[in-house]
């Protein structure tokens, strides 16, 4: 009998473009709805698929912190989101929701 190894879905491996990384972010935060922890943890990929060591030189926080606080996890601060988005290249765009139209 043949045994099949899997490993563990990483969906860091399959972020190859800045398009990857903006387009699974928008897909993340139309899931996500208010789970904060759902979008740290997509933020999390987006950065292991960039480079968390360049990410903690970029933002001036340490690896381990932001491995913690983009794990899904932990709980960080908007402020350090910021420092994420800001240093990951991506800009966070307001528009008015399906919701407050009325749809």
């Amino acid at each position: 009998m043949e045994t099949t190894k899997l490993r563990k879905w990483d969906s860091a491996e399959y972020l190859k473009t800045e398009e990857d990384m903006v387009l699974y972010l928008e897909a993340c935060m139309e899931e996500a709805g208010d789970d904060a922890a759902f979008i740290a943890k997509a933020l999390g990929n987006i950065a292991r698929a960039k480079g968390m060591s360049q990410l903690a030189k970029d933002t001036g926080l340490g690896r381990e912190s932001l491995y913690k606080a983009l794990s899904g996890e932990g709980n960080p601060s908007f402020g350090t989101i910021l420092k994420v988005v800001n240093a990951l290249g991506i800009k966070l765009h307001p528009q008015i929701s399906a919701r407050s139209l009325g749809h």
